[in-house]
């Protein structure tokens, strides 16, 4: 596991340095494997009385966005087990938080974020000579999501 700290300069200045170095490592290393399993700290420094969660300030949620479209594979090398998946996807997702039940997403913009991931992520993993879709399929079913294997052979037969 491995934890990257984002600074409110790296935010502020869409500066994503600090979390390229792990990230070229692991694509140079063997990407696979999808063993890196990241945690992303952000240290965003927010008056008491702001009762805003971090996927609610705008300058956060541009950097994740920035960082999703320059690494979509993001993800994948997520530690899951942290919440990281939950937290990376509640910056894309329109969500409310609930003491009781955690993050509660709005279930159309989920199902658009998890389809729309699919699609891209089997593209990468392709280009990666990499043919196992357990990892995308655990990811889905983390967001309450069942994918048959129908979806994979119909998109491997769609190759270009």
């Amino acid at each position: 596991m491995m934890t990257v700290s984002i600074d409110d300069r790296a935010l502020l200045n869409l500066d994503l340095s600090p979390i390229a170095a792990p990230i070229e490592q692991w694509l140079l290393t063997n990407p696979k494997t999808f063993d890196l399993e990241l945690q992303i700290a952000i240290d965003y420094p927010q008056e008491p009385e702001d009762p805003r969660e971090l996927s609610e300030i705008p300058e956060v949620r541009l950097w994740f966005m920035r960082l999703d479209a320059r690494h979509p594979y993001i993800p994948l090398i997520l530690n899951w087990q942290a919440g990281e998946l939950a937290k990376y996807v509640a910056m894309f997702v329109p969500h409310q938080f609930s003491r009781k039940d955690g993050i509660q997403y709005n279930p159309e913009a989920l199902e658009i974020w998890v389809m729309h991931r699919i699609f891209l992520l089997t593209d990468w993993l392709n280009h990666q000579q990499v043919e196992d879709r357990s990892r995308l399929k655990f990811m889905t079913q983390m967001l309450g999501y069942e994918l048959d294997d129908g979806l994979f052979e119909l998109l491997e037969a769609k190759k270009p």
